[in-house]
């Protein structure tokens, strides 16, 4: 059972009739993953943020399509080398089982080009 959390981290992204998941195409203007800590989060909020994103093996949602009816993968999220790699939906999509459905943020926060791509490739694992 999915506990529903305050923060509506667990926000369904994914539209099972179209087999298709939602991910942001670029990072908003006031993404938490941008520098500088641009939403005034607490400190480590962000680290635990992640933390628990991969530990469920979930994502972050992009705060610009919270309470819309595309809520949408950060792209930020997409793009960190751990998150990726956890998230079920991203490797969903990385399998070939969940097509892209690519959204751009909320007017209110225009995108700003990012150099990375919404779903780079997971990280290889080798022997150690």
């Amino acid at each position: 059972m999915i506990e529903e959390r305050s923060d509506k981290l667990r926000d369904d992204v994914a539209d099972p009739a179209t087999w298709t998941v939602r991910i942001c195409t670029e990072k908003c203007t006031t993404c938490i993953f941008r520098p500088g800590n641009l939403m005034d989060l607490t400190p480590g909020r962000l680290a635990q943020m992640i933390r628990d994103a991969i530990a469920n093996e979930g994502h972050i949602v992009c705060h610009s399509t919270l309470g819309t009816d595309a809520p949408a993968i950060c792209a930020g999220y997409a793009a960190h080398p751990r998150g990726r790699a956890a998230s079920l939906a991203l490797r969903l999509v990385r399998a070939g089982v969940l097509t892209i459905q690519p959204v751009t943020p909320a007017a209110k926060d225009r995108p700003i080009p990012c150099s990375t791509s919404p779903l780079p490739p997971a990280p290889k694992r080798g022997r150690r």
